[in-house]
C-alpha cells in the first residue's frame, strides 16, 4: 500500500512515541504490514523501486549469440546490412532452437547495445603545449557596406592554449581570401603554431576527409613555408574544434551588435582587430587558471617565427588590355593607363583587393569587385586621352562615373565648352574633387566661373609675407681686454 505523507508522519510520530505496530493500524485503519514497514523509517513512501525483472530465457548463451552477431556487423562494416532485432530472434530460433518471444529478445539487443554505444554528445577534455595548435573556421554575417546591406564571411582563428583570437570579414571564401587571412592571422599572433586545425572545405582540401584528406596544391605549398603541418577534422566534427566553433557565435554576437554601418570593409576590420586586442587584454576564458593576455605572453614565445619571404597568397592572371584600355579578370573589368593599351599585364587578386603590373611595376590598384560585368574607373587613367579628346567628354564613362553629379553639372556650364571641362578634369586629378568643389562654394554666385579662376584659389599666397621675430634679442657680452693684452692695445 502506498501512503501520503500525512499517514506516513502520524505512523513515525505514534511509533516514535512507544505507540505499538498494533494500536497504530487499529487507530489509522490500515494494515499492520503497511505500519510495520514505515514506522522504523526503513524507507520512505515517494520512494519507487526500479521495476528489475531477470528474464529467464535470456540467458547467458543467449546474450553470448547476441553479441556474436554484433561483432559480425562490425567485421563487415557494411551500414546496410546488419543484424536487427528481429533478425538475431529468427536465427536464434533456426540455429539454437530458442523458445522464448520476440519481444524479450528486442529488449536484450537494446539493452546490450546500449551498453556497447558511447553517445555522440560526449567529449573528451582536451589539453594543448603553447604554440602547439590554432583553430580556424569561416562564418557569416550581415553589415552596412556604404548604406548597402551586404552578407559577408568572417574569418575565426582562434590559439587552443592561450585561448586568443583573430576575427576579420571578407568579400569571398575562396582560396587567395583563405591563404591572406591565415597569413594576416599569424601577423597579429606574431608567430606561427605547429599545426592547424581546419575541417573539410573545398578551399582547402582537394579530395578526401579528416586524416585522409589531400589539401590543394597551392594550400600545401603555404604550409609548407609557414611550416605548420594540417589537421583535418571529420565531416560534421565541430566539437573536434570547438574553441573555434564557440568563437564564430561569440564574435557575431559581440562584435556584429548591432548591425555595423561601415563606410568600406577596410574600415570594419580595423575595429574587429581592435576589437581583437580588446579582448587578448581584458578577456578570461571560464574555466581557465590566467586571463587571456598573461597565456598568450607565454605562449608567443613559442611560436614559430614568421618566415622572411611573404608568401603570395593571390590568385594570378595574365591579360592583354584592351582597347578601352580595361583589363578583364573574372568576369570584371579595371582600367589601366591608356599608354598601356594592347599590352600584356600581370593581375594579382587578393581576398579585397585587385593589383596590376607591367613587367614588375604597379600600374593600377583596385577595390576587387565580386559577382559579374562590373567595370571599375580611374579618372587618373584617362585624362591623357581626354585631353587629346575633348569633344568625349560628356559621353565618356570614366568621367561619368567616378564624378559627383554636382562638378559634372557645374563643368558643363562652363564658359570654355568641352575643353575647359577637360582642364578642370585635369584639376580633379591633381589636387582631388572635393578640393575643387570646396573652391566651387567660395565662388560668388554672381561670377561667371572659368578654370583660371580656380586655379588662382589653389595657388593662393600665403596670409602674410611678414616674418615676426622676438621683441627681445639676448646679445653675448665679449671680453676684449685679452685681445688687448695680446696685441698691445692700452686704453684710453
Amino acid at each position: 500500500m502506498i501512503i501520503g505523507v500525512d499517514l506516513y508522519s502520524a505512523i513515525r510520530i505514534r511509533y516514535t512515541d512507544g505507540e505499538s505496530i498494533r494500536s497504530i493500524a487499529k487507530s489509522l485503519s490500515i494494515s499492520r504490514q503497511t505500519v510495520k514497514k514505515y514506522c522504523e523509517g526503513s524507507t520512505h513512501p515517494e520512494v519507487r523501486k526500479t521495476y528489475q525483472r531477470e528474464s529467464e530465457v535470456v540467458n547467458d548463451d543467449v546474450k553470448s549469440f547476441i553479441l556474436s552477431c554484433f561483432k559480425e556487423d562490425e567485421a563487415e562494416n557494411l551500414k546496410k546490412q546488419k543484424h536487427t532485432a528481429k533478425r538475431i530472434y529468427d536465427r536464434l530460433v533456426a540455429e539454437e532452437s530458442f523458445e522464448g518471444s520476440y519481444s524479450s529478445i528486442r529488449t536484450a539487443v537494446r539493452l546490450l547495445k546500449a551498453e556497447r554505444t558511447v553517445p555522440p554528445q560526449s567529449s573528451i577534455p582536451l589539453s594543448y603545449a603553447p604554440g602547439e595548435a590554432v583553430q580556424i573556421d569561416w562564418g557569416e554575417a550581415t553589415v552596412y557596406l556604404d548604406g548597402q546591406k551586404t552578407k559577408l564571411y568572417t574569418f575565426c582563428g582562434r590559439l587552443c592554449y592561450s585561448c586568443d583570437i583573430f576575427v576579420q570579414v571578407y568579400k569571398a571564401s575562396n582560396e587567395e581570401t583563405f591563404l591572406e587571412a591565415q597569413q594576416l592571422m599569424f601577423d597579429f599572433f606574431g608567430g606561427v603554431p605547429r599545426r592547424l586545425i581546419f575541417d573539410n572545405a573545398k578551399v582547402a582540401v582537394k579530395e578526401g576527409f579528416g586524416m585522409y584528406a589531400k589539401p590543394q596544391n597551392k594550400y600545401l605549398s603555404f604550409s609548407a613555408h609557414y611550416a605548420f603541418s594540417l589537421d583535418f577534422c571529420n565531416p560534421a566534427r565541430g566539437n573536434e574544434k570547438s574553441l573555434v566553433e564557440n568563437l564564430v557565435g561569440y564574435s557575431r554576437r559581440n562584435f556584429l551588435v548591432p548591425v555595423p554601418r561601415v563606410a568600406d570593409i577596410e574600415q570594419l576590420n580595423r575595429k574587429l582587430r581592435e576589437a581583437c586586442i580588446h579582448y587578448r587584454e581584458k578577456h578570461k576564458v571560464q574555466h581557465r587558471t590566467h586571463p587571456v593576455n598573461r597565456m598568450y605572453q607565454e605562449e608567443a614565445n613559442l611560436l614559430n617565427p614568421l618566415p622572411r619571404f611573404r608568401f603570395d597568397t593571390s590568385k594570378t592572371a595574365l591579360a592583354k588590355v584592351d582597347d578601352f584600355s580595361t583589363v578583364r579578370y573574372e568576369k570584371n573589368n579595371y582600367s589601366v593607363p591608356t599608354r598601356y593599351l594592347r599590352k600584356n599585364v600581370t593581375v594579382k587578386g587578393y581576398a579585397n583587393t585587385l593589383r596590376i603590373l607591367h613587367e614588375g611595376t604597379e600600374i593600377a590598384t583596385f577595390s576587387r569587385q565580386y559577382g559579374s560585368g562590373n567595370t571599375r574607373y580611374c579618372l587618373e587613367h584617362y585624362i591623357d586621352l581626354l585631353e587629346r579628346k575633348p569633344r568625349s567628354v560628356q559621353n565618356a564613362k570614366p568621367v561619368k562615373e567616378t564624378l559627383t553629379q554636382e562638378l559634372l553639372t557645374w563643368g558643363s556650364q562652363l564658359p570654355g565648352g568641352n575643353k575647359e571641362m577637360v582642364k578642370l578634369l585635369r584639376l580633379c586629378v591633381d589636387y582631388g574633387e572635393d578640393r575643387i568643389l570646396a573652391i566651387k562654394k567660395r565662388i560668388p554666385g554672381q561670377m561667371v566661373p572659368t578654370v583660371d579662376m580656380v586655379r588662382t584659389y589653389l595657388s593662393e599666397p600665403a596670409e602674410s609675407s611678414i616674418i615676426y621675430l622676438k621683441n627681445e634679442i639676448s646679445i653675448t657680452q665679449t671680453d676684449l681686454r685679452k685681445y688687448d693684452e695680446r696685441y698691445g692695445v692700452t686704453s684710453q
